[in-house]
């Protein structure tokens, strides 16, 4: 088994909260995880039509039957259990009893928030980030093969070839989840879709274009896009609202969070078509901004991450806020540095002036560089960064 940074957050909450939550997308470790963190507690999965039966039909004598705590697999399943926790964990609210899991947003944490709020420690896990795989020996040697791999476990378990991997689950999870919370009447619109929003990874969202190009409604494409948030396939990052005198871009920009599933989506065969493929660039800034993400769920923590960009063409790719300070990490897919590569940079720091924290600059290279204004990161050092945004 290949350690989970987030294990110490969730050993962390245990000790806080009388219920832990850990959610995220299918197939990204949450039960490993929480059956080798609380490996003393009784495991039970709500997917098991029998116990969900029992759950649902006589919820007080199921919770009985785990008195002194359980995991909850998939407890988004049975939202009634959600009311009748509150009552066991106020009457006796012993730190880290109850482990519940889920794999969907919308349904564990509008239970959460209506039964359980102010009870409930969370934890958002998502697939490998490259410092877990590289403590295991198991990280990509080359950028071109994180992306085209992604981080998903059962790809680093078990003898396994993305090309063999992501049909399945697309077809086994995305399909049959998404399907139950949205009314998709042709499959191969949705499949479109998804397919639409991995050529637009890394992009501004454009939710007309986007609805226009699969033939579907505009407000079709904002339930479809709100349905992947909510089951971590993608994520907007939001612009921030600072100005610096300057006519803000108001739109978000669209991302994956695993870069494997955005080039299965994508056609892309081999980690070598992504060297000159047009959407390099775009995929390397992906899987870039998914490291950092991932570096603040395992701690925890929500995101803190914003991009900006002005309507004359000034953009950072990142503006990691801290309190009054703003960070700006600019991202590059070339493998040598050019002057070009800091314009952007040096451009934000005169407007931001006395907000703007220490820029870093993240490019496909493997040489670390303290500059006078810039600290230039290699790929594989990523990791380190997400670790202290």
């Amino acid at each position: 088994m290949i350690d989970r940074d987030a294990k110490e957050t969730l050993l962390r909450l245990s000790k806080g909260f009388p219920i832990v939550a850990v959610t995220g997308p299918r197939q990204s470790g949450k039960t490993t995880l929480v059956r080798s963190v609380f490996f003393d507690k009784p495991y039970v999965s709500l997917e098991d039509l029998d116990i969900r039966s029992f759950a649902e039909n006589d919820p007080r004598a199921f919770l009985a039957a785990y008195s002194d705590g359980a995991i909850f697999d998939e407890a988004q399943r049975c939202p009634d259990l959600f009311s009748y926790l509150q009552t066991i964990v106020d009457d006796n609210p012993q730190m880290g009893r109850y482990i519940l899991t889920g794999s969907q947003q919308f349904g564990l944490l509008t239970n959460i928030t209506q039964s359980l709020a102010g009870r409930v420690g969370m934890v958002q896990l998502l697939p490998f980030c490259h410092g877990e795989l590289c403590a295991a020996q198991r990280g990509s040697s080359s950028i071109e093969e994180a992306i085209y791999r992604g981080a998903y476990p059962p790809l680093y378990d078990r003898e396994l070839v993305p090309a063999d991997w992501y049909p399945g689950y697309v077809a086994t999870y995305l399909e049959r989840d998404l399907r139950q919370l949205i009314q998709v009447r042709d499959l191969r619109t949705f499949q479109l879709f998804l397919r639409m929003c991995a050529a637009r990874t890394g992009q501004l969202l454009n939710l007309s274009s986007l609805a226009n190009d699969c033939g579907i409604t505009h407000n079709t494409a904002k339930a479809w896009i709100s349905v992947l948030e909510a089951s971590y396939i993608l994520f907007l990052l939001q612009p921030h609202h600072k100005n610096f005198n300057k006519r803000l871009i108001k739109s978000p920009k669209l991302y994956f969070y695993d870069t494997g599933l955005a080039c299965w989506l994508l056609g892309i065969q081999d980690k070598s078509q992504i060297v000159a493929h047009s959407l390099r660039g775009a995929l390397f800034e992906t899987w870039v901004l998914s490291e950092l993400v991932k570096g603040r769920f395992n701690r925890g923590l929500h995101s803190n991450l914003y991009f900006w960009r002005d309507r004359s063409g000034t953009e950072v790719d990142v503006l990691v806020e801290q309190g009054e300070r703003l960070f700006p990490v600019e991202i590059k897919s070339g493998k040598t540095l050019t002057a070009d590569y800091f314009t952007g940079l040096s451009k934000w720091l005169a407007l931001a002036d006395e907000v703007a924290g220490s820029a870093r600059l993240v490019y496909a290279g493997d040489q670390e560089q303290l500059r006078t204004h810039f600290q230039v990161l290699p790929w594989h050092s990523v990791s380190a960064l997400a670790q202290v945004i």
